[in-house]
């Protein structure tokens, strides 16, 4: 049973990761946008002050930059507000990093409407979008501190592009010392009745949901899926034929995320019904993460209601 009252900095093991492949690869650098405190790269910039280039509020600048030193066999990771790392440098992701595969790493940090009372300007609705649409690009969704270090080992050994999201808030561990990151979907619970795919800081909710969804006697299939692209089609496949009907569940738009990289494998594949509960193409807002994910029906409880109806409604 894991213990959801126990949250931990996923952006502090982000900053703990990468000094420990840091000391392991010489060729590691970090840049950062004049944010290195909420990013958690202040870490890095502490242990290897000559690899670590703050470009101030330039962020297209910064990837730039970092293509620079990509051409140069550098491997930089370049971190930001999600939505300043993925909607303000957009043309330069594209034509500087995407277009000719250069090895750049790219972290948004604080995604997702848990940005809180920043407001609907900070909060990234889009930026997993943003980053699956453009070729070359691998795009990472890490659920707690152990993912996300694993997922950064991962970046750095990696030859190419990545995008890595990281929420600002904290998360209870979900996954423990001997979880390894092979950049494929994992069932984390088996079910018969549907199938949840979901990652980042919504997985917890779903496993509450599930929990909660016993208890009326719904047993659903946990699908955490921390790679949106490459997609691993063949997982899903699997589960959602299992089990006949499926949810996504996202702290993303509704539009171009997960749900809708999970409706295109099935459209070609394997059509069924599918549920997608996420943002529905509008902005945030200001408020507490707590009080915007209820907002946004993203709490264990909400996800348990949509998934209950969802169910009642297509009972064979």
């Amino acid at each position: 049973m894991l213990d959801f009252t126990k949250k931990f900095s996923v952006r502090s093991a982000f900053g703990e990761a990468l000094c420990e492949a840091a000391r392991e690869n010489k060729d590691i650098v970090v840049l950062d946008a004049d944010l290195a405190c909420s990013t958690q790269t202040k870490l890095f910039a502490k242990e290897f002050p000559d690899r670590f280039f703050d470009v101030g509020i330039a962020e297209q600048d910064m990837i730039a930059t970092a293509a620079g030193l990509a051409s140069e066999g550098k491997i930089p990771f370049a971190a930001s507000f999600a939505v300043f790392a993925t909607g303000r440098t957009y043309d330069q992701i594209r034509n500087s990093v995407c277009y000719p595969k250069f090895n750049v790493k790219i972290v948004g940090t604080h995604g997702g409407v848990t940005v809180g009372e920043d407001g609907a300007s900070h909060e990234a609705l889009e930026d997993i979008g943003l980053m699956r649409g453009l070729p070359n690009m691998t795009v990472i969704v890490p659920a707690d501190c152990t993912e996300c270090r694993e997922a950064v080992k991962f970046a750095a050994d990696y030859k190419g592009p990545v995008y890595i999201r990281v929420p600002r808030g904290n998360l209870p561990n979900i996954f423990d010392e001997n979880y390894k990151f092979d950049s494929k979907a994992n069932v984390l619970k088996q079910g018969k009745d549907l199938t949840v795919f979901t990652n980042g800081e919504t997985l917890c909710e779903v496993i509450r949901s599930g929990e909660i969804l016993k208890d009326k006697g719904i047993d659903i299939e946990i699908v955490n899926v921390p790679v949106v692209k490459p997609l691993d089609k063949e997982t899903v496949l699997m589960s959602a034929k299992k089990t006949g009907l499926v949810v996504t569940v996202e702290n993303h738009s509704v539009i171009n995320g997960l749900g809708s990289a999970i409706c295109e494998t099935l459209s070609e594949n394997l059509p069924l019904k599918v549920l997608r509960i996420g943002v529905n193409d509008v902005f945030g807002q200001s408020g507490k993460s707590s009080e915007l994910l209820d907002f946004y029906g993203l709490t264990a409880e909400k996800i348990a209601e949509k998934i209950e109806n969802f169910k009642g409604n297509n009972n064979d």
